[in-house]
């Protein structure tokens, strides 16, 4: 399935007026305890438009913007204006007396060979509209367009860009005990279209998606022998990266795509290396008796963060991808794991495990302003929205026949978690990067 948009798709069609200035702005530096109250009613079905796109864009919209957590969405039974007259216009007082602060309007027409939506975004106590635009849309792409709507609205009034328009590639578990089959799974951030990618025949762990959003690469035990794979989202071929001497662990693409990081098991000794991706050359990155593992890029590419118990404890250690010294940065109590470099560079989300606890945390990568997000019974495995304000992981709570695991996401002030939906049991869930399209 390939997940980028053909220009003609994704063709913005126009966009309206704007004022020159808004005054509506939705802050997400800190906690937010009273949503924006948020009006989004089912679209007008204009001149040989499209009547359930009508009902299921907006619906899909009201959805993302909802599990932000940012936006409160009003009942649509309370709306006083109906679709069909604001497209002439907002009748500004009747939003007003319901509250809503955020209206969004729009409309389904035929465009002549398929189906055109178009939507405005207002700030309802100013008076303004804030964005305007329109998409073609076909069967394949409804979803999408949707979702990029719904970044649109959300980058607009927040100033930094959406997440609705990405997928999550996890490892998706059913079964008790040794009969536990894992297989890699992928979903749109929301839940839909989900897909399985193995059949579960053979172990598989830690996917990670490539920039480009159409490879992952994991590991799979394989003949119960543990190697990196790449796996094709176009054409879901699936190669093994490298046969290496020793045990791999831990994949994840540099941030241009043309590497591949990992951990490599030789001789009693576990150390960070790296294989590019065009040349097959190997380079080992550490070097010392410690277990050096789970690895992860900086953003620009230029530095490294990994766990290591190089100082006695598993804790975390940034250094030049070029190599050299490694610098510790967490110094709390316990032990520290799984880090992951936000895609804003500005922090690294890790585990912590102390006192027989489990938490998910944030630190900034001179190992300052540490700061943990959530805890349970064991949590694991933090992985980054792609605009670096949310983050999905898993949680494992016990129960009768064992263990049960399921992906969560909340956002960095430690509000708003939320289970993910999925089909089975869930765990080392992956967020796709941006689209550039």
């Amino acid at each position: 399935m390939k997940f980028t948009l053909p220009a003609f798709i994704a063709c913005l069609l126009m966009v309206f007026a704007l004022p020159a200035h808004a005054e509506l702005r939705v802050d997400v530096t800190r906690g937010v305890s009273e949503p924006v109250p948020t009006a989004i009613p089912d679209f007008h079905v204009g001149p040989g438009g499209d009547a359930q796109l009508a009902t299921l864009i907006p619906s899909i919209i009201r959805n993302d913007l909802e599990i932000s957590g940012l936006f409160r969405l009003l009942p649509q039974n309370a709306y006083i204006q109906d679709p069909a007259s604001l497209q002439t216009g907002p009748r500004f007082a009747e939003w007003r007396a319901i509250n809503a602060q955020v209206l969004v309007s729009g409309q389904i027409v035929n465009n002549g060979g398929g189906q055109r939506v178009e939507y405005r975004l207002y700030d309802v106590f100013s008076q303004q509209q804030l964005n305007g635009m329109a998409y073609n849309v076909t069967p394949d792409n409804i979803r999408r367009i949707a979702h990029i709507i719904a970044d649109d609205i959300y980058e607009r009034l927040t100033g930094e860009k959406g997440y609705f328009d990405s997928r999550i590639v996890y490892i998706s578990e059913s079964g008790e005990g040794r009969a536990r089959t894992k297989r890699l799974a992928i979903m749109d951030q929301d839940g839909a279209n989900h897909k399985y990618l193995t059949d579960g025949r053979d172990l598989v762990l830690t996917p990670r998606f490539s920039p480009n959003e159409q490879m992952i690469t994991y590991l799979s035990y394989k003949d119960n022998k543990p190697r990196v794979y790449v796996y094709d989202l176009n054409t879901g071929q699936q190669r093994i990266i490298g046969d290496f001497q020793g045990m791999t662990f831990a994949p994840r693409f540099s941030p241009n795509g043309d590497s591949i990081i990992m951990s490599l098991a030789r001789s009693g000794n576990t150390d960070i290396y790296e294989m590019n991706l065009r040349s097959g050359q190997q380079r080992q990155l550490t070097n010392n008796g410690a277990i050096d593992t789970a690895p992860s890029y900086s953003p620009d590419g230029n530095q490294i963060v990994f766990e290591s118990d190089r100082g006695g404890t598993q804790q975390l250690y940034v250094m030049s991808r070029s190599g050299g010294e490694a610098r510790r940065i967490t110094f709390g109590q316990g032990r520290y794991a799984n880090p992951v470099w936000s895609p804003r560079g500005d922090l690294i989300a890790f585990t912590r495990m102390q006192s027989g606890k489990f938490y998910i945390g944030v630190i900034r990568p001179d190992g300052s302003g540490e700061r943990l997000i959530t805890s349970a019974y064991h949590v694991e495995g933090p992985t980054w929205s792609p605009n670096g304000r949310y983050l999905a992981y898993f949680k494992e709570t016990p129960s009768r026949t064992g263990r049960s695991s399921r992906l969560y996401s909340i956002d960095l002030t430690g509000n708003n978690e939320r289970a993910l939906a999925t089909p089975a049991y869930g765990s080392d869930p992956a967020w796709s990067p941006l689209h550039e399209n």
